[in-house]
């Protein structure tokens, strides 16, 4: 009712419309109040993992709120650090280097240590409760008998070592509900699958443990790493998701391995999007080339970039594009090789969508236990950020870095976290 052009009353019906009016101006806001921070409940539930395939037809996850004009959408970027530096691996000049160096790497991952390294990404995801976060590097370690086989025919271990994406979901969702059995707190939008490779690893250092084939006598176990890339959107904060999407860059790396070439995938995932009443947007999550040599002109890298904003590309829609994801690249924080792919999503229109105070990349150790030779001085420039094609639509609220501090004894990734609170008209 607007009071204004309201007929004139007697006093005693004046009085009653008055009372009535304070009461539907105050219930909403006494409500928020009871929902907790953003206006969002908390539900306590077990760990749930599913997969959305690219094309489905969308999820609702939790109950819708009100930010009131100007909808509020909170996102965030987390690479998760795949455990280990395989450059060793990359350059090895010998079959025998190339066991041993892949030895090394799994005796990296295992005191990089995921498990505790989970509980700190989850309490800086619940501390910050983004409505939709992009992954990175979301590794899944696998294993099997010593083989060189999946050199020539492909990988195909299936004996989990770590699995990143459940582990981190089994810490975001702990504790919900009655007996651990309530709603999650976080659910998988939508898997993109991206770098895969077995090869065999002498893990265990000893010499001639395998003498059955003399090829690689020193290695004793086969180590297979699948790199992924994962949307999560928030099941208690009024999220709806459709239209998910996932898939490689055209333009690829390709490395030599003992010779012989091998191509690093790197892609993309995407999903459209409403949060608590707000106009539909697209929210992009993307992990370009890291070992782009600085001199190419233009890089994968930026090939890469420009992929993603060309006509058809997942950040080229009529809807509001909200961007984010470890880049790799940067204005002026990076060399100047390095700042291609951030050029080019400038020159498509894309802007800043968060801070650059503190920086938020990267520890310049591959181990990432406290003394291991990390340190928070190690931050000195910034990849991962946050983006948007329309910025007269997706203006800023606020951004904050998170885990540039250890916790339980470990950095819990190489790579800071970036949150941006955003208002989306």
């Amino acid at each position: 009712m607007n009071l204004s052009h309201a007929p004139t009353r007697r006093p005693l019906l004046l009085a009653v419309g008055l009372i009535f009016a304070l009461i539907a101006l105050l219930l909403p806001t006494w409500a928020a109040a009871n929902r907790g921070h953003h206006g969002h409940g908390h539900h306590h539930g077990h760990a749930s993992h599913g997969h959305a395939s690219p094309g489905h037809h969308g999820h609702h996850h939790g109950s819708p709120g009100d930010h009131g004009r100007g909808k509020q959408v909170d996102v965030m970027t987390r690479n998760l650090y795949l455990g280990a530096n395989l450059a060793p691996a990359i350059g090895a000049p010998s079959l025998e280097a190339f066991v041993a160096a892949n030895g090394q790497i799994l005796r990296e991952v295992t005191a990089n240590d995921f498990p505790t390294r989970a509980r700190g990404l989850a309490r800086e995801i619940r501390e910050q409760e983004p409505d939709l976060v992009g992954l990175q590097e979301v590794a899944l370690w696998r294993t099997a008998p010593p083989s060189l086989a999946p050199l020539q025919t492909g990988p195909s271990a299936t004996t989990v070592r770590y699995d990143y994406l459940q582990s981190l979901l089994d810490e975001l969702n702990r504790g919900n509900g009655k007996s651990g059995k309530g709603k999650p707190r976080y659910e998988v939008v939508v898997v993109q699958q991206e770098f895969d490779l077995e090869a065999p690893a002498d893990e265990n250092g000893v010499a001639g443990d395998n003498p059955a084939n003399p090829a690689i006598p020193n290695a004793e176990i086969n180590g297979r790493l699948t790199m992924r890339d994962v949307i999560l959107a928030r099941s208690d904060g009024g999220v709806h998701t459709w239209n998910a999407q996932g898939g490689n860059f055209a333009n690829l790396l390709t490395v030599p391995i003992l010779g012989n070439p091998l191509t690093i995938a790197r892609g993309w995932t995407a999903t459209d999007a409403r949060v608590r009443g707000s106009g539909t947007f697209r929210f992009v999550n993307i992990h370009l080339e890291a070992f782009d040599p600085a001199a190419l002109v233009p890089s994968i890298r930026a090939k890469q970039a420009g992929e993603l904003v060309a006509p058809g590309g997942p950040a080229t829609t009529d809807l509001p594009v909200i961007l984010l994801g470890d880049l790799n690249s940067d204005d002026d924080t990076v060399a100047p090789g390095d700042r291609q792919a951030y050029e080019a999503l400038v020159a498509a229109g894309m802007v800043e969508r968060s801070t650059a105070t503190p920086l938020s990349c990267c520890l310049n150790s591959s181990l990432l236990a406290v003394g291991a030779g990390g340190s928070v001085a190690d931050f000195d420039h910034q990849v991962d950020h946050v983006m948007t094609r329309d910025p007269d639509q997706v203006r800023l609220r606020s951004s904050t870095v998170t885990g540039l501090f250890p916790v339980d004894g470990f950095w819990s990734s190489d790579h800071a976290g970036v949150f941006s609170s955003l208002s989306l008209r």
